[in-house]
Order: C-alpha cells, then structure tokens, then sequence
C-alpha cells in the first residue's frame, strides 16, 4: 500500500481534484473517488501529507455509510480493486483502501452541519452575539459546551481554496427548497444523534460534523465522506469539561498547532514538522479503532 499525495489514471478523464480527493470519469453514471493523503486546514491544501490519512477516511466513511443505509441510500457501487474496471487494475496497490466506484450524484449546494457542542465557528459567532447561524442559544455557554439539543446549522459549499460561510436555515432553504431542506435537516440530525449514541458507548464524543446530500435518479442519497476525522470533531468522553480546548481524534490538533505559526490562513500553508504529521495520522488511526474495534494495519 502506497502513500498518495496525487493520482494520475490516464485511463479516464479527471472530473475533479479537490483538497483530498481525485475523481475521474468511469462512465456516463459512475464515477471513481480516490482519497489521498493530502491535508487540508482552513481550507488550504498543506505541503505535508499524513501518510495513510485516506485510507483511514475511506474506511470509516465505509462502515458509517453501511451503518446508516437502511435510513438513507448511498452512493456506493463497489469498495474492493479487484473488482473495478479492468483498465483500473495496474493501479490497485495505489488504490487499495482509499477507493471506491460510486453512482454520480448531483450535489445539493450546501453543507449539511450538525452542532452538539460549541466549538470552532459556532463558539466565535456565540461570543460575538449569542447567536449561531441564527439560532438564539441561552447566556452562559462556554468553549465545548454542551448544547441543549443539536443543531442543523447549514453552510455553503465553498470553491477550492476558498471558506465555506454559516448561513441561516432560512437561507439554506433558499438555496435547496423547504422540502428538501426539511428532509435533509432531519435526516442530518437523525444520523447525529445514533451515531452520537454509537460513539460514547465506546467513550467518545462526536461534538459536530458535517454530511453531504446529492440526488441520483430523483432520490436523495448519502455522498461524499460520513463523520471522518476531516468533517468531524470527536473528543474523548474520558476528562471531557467544559470551558476549555478539548483533547481530540481529529485534525483539531493540526488546527491548532497551524494557530501558533505565522500564517494567514491563504495557500501555500506551512510545511508540517515530523511530529506534529505523526500525531495528527495516529489520530485518526486511534479514531477508526475506536469507532470499529479494529487496528488499522497498514
């Protein structure tokens, strides 16, 4: 198994490249994601890969997606390299574990964020007004506090390279309609809360995350990545308290080493030192071992 910072199938055309993923073109109704090992941050590719951080996506969205689809379709087709398109077959140790053929969807254009905790964006606009994306939240609440219920705080969907920006659900249901948001709100919310419910009997907590909806044949479908490291912040629930920065199995770590650095958030994004490369990877590792009692060998 290879590390992957960049494909090149010259097989098929490349649809996209985007801060970790490489589509390509497989037919007229499928489609190839390959998860590399790049690292974003703040919406910049970094010049560091974490080894083997899209293998570690790729399978937990996997066992996300299969836990959940008797609530919502998916797009999956096929998980295994062996069984791709022949033409795909010189390239099976690049693609082993950080690949799938999936039905082509097309992508609703926002993000569907689910908030359990105040942290990140939300805990700025709370100190800023006492607000978040438009909901009014009670007085008192501090960094990784605990919200009354979880909240669907949908986001656009940002160009590469740019920030995705909190709307309004108001806003959002302007964008999709207030059916589809309905739909989306609620199944959103429904997968947060069992997954939720899933990951602290096995001590973590899932304090926000974010899915991604598109429609394949009329139906609304589960796409894109399922509660990772990248689209989610998880926290051990052993010490978890309130008022302070949580310790955590995500890229918060990396969030907040690049924090320290003099850097203005725009590309290039600084080099990763070895340490801070090793722990943010071992993160995620700990993160698929706790979520399916696995050890990721690799």
């Amino acid at each position: 198994m290879q590390v992957v910072t960049q494909t090149d199938i010259p097989a098929f055309p490349l649809a996209a490249r985007g801060k970790v993923r490489d589509i390509y073109d497989v037919s007229e109704d499928t489609l190839l994601i390959v998860t590399t090992d790049r690292m974003s941050a703040f919406d910049v590719i970094l010049p560091t890969p974490i080894p083997y951080k899209g293998v570690v996506l790729n399978r937990i969205t996997l066992f996300w997606m299969r836990r959940f689809e008797s609530l919502i379709g998916n797009h999956l087709l096929e998980t295994d390299p062996a069984r791709f398109p022949k033409a795909l077959h010189p390239h099976t140790d690049m693609l082993e574990g950080r690949s799938v053929l999936v039905k082509k969807a097309k992508p609703l254009p926002i993000e569907c964020v689910v908030r359990g905790y105040l942290a990140g964006s939300g805990l700025k606009e709370y100190r800023g007004g006492g607000t978040l994306c438009g909901y009014k939240l009670p007085e008192g609440l501090t960094e990784a506090s605990r919200l009354p219920e979880p909240l669907f705080t949908p986001s656009t969907k940002a160009a590469l390279g740019e920030h995705d920006e909190n709307i309004t659900p108001e806003q959002g249901a302007a964008l999709v309609g207030k059916d589809l948001y309905t739909r989306v709100e609620n199944l959103s919310l429904q997968i947060f809360r069992e997954a939720s419910a899933y990951a602290a009997n096995r001590g973590i907590i899932i304090a926000d995350t974010k899915f991604e909806f598109g429609m394949v044949d009329g139906e609304l479908t589960l796409i894109d990545e399922v509660l990772t490291p990248d689209s989610s912040r998880f926290w051990p629930a052993e010490g978890y308290a309130p008022g302070r920065p949580q310790p955590s199995f995500d890229k918060q770590y990396l969030r907040d080493w690049l924090e320290t650095q003099p850097w203005d958030k725009q590309a290039p994004g600084p080099v990763l030192p070895a340490h801070v490369a090793e722990t943010t990877g071992n993160k995620y590792r700990e993160a698929y071992a706790a979520f399916t009692g696995e050890n990721l060998s690799i």
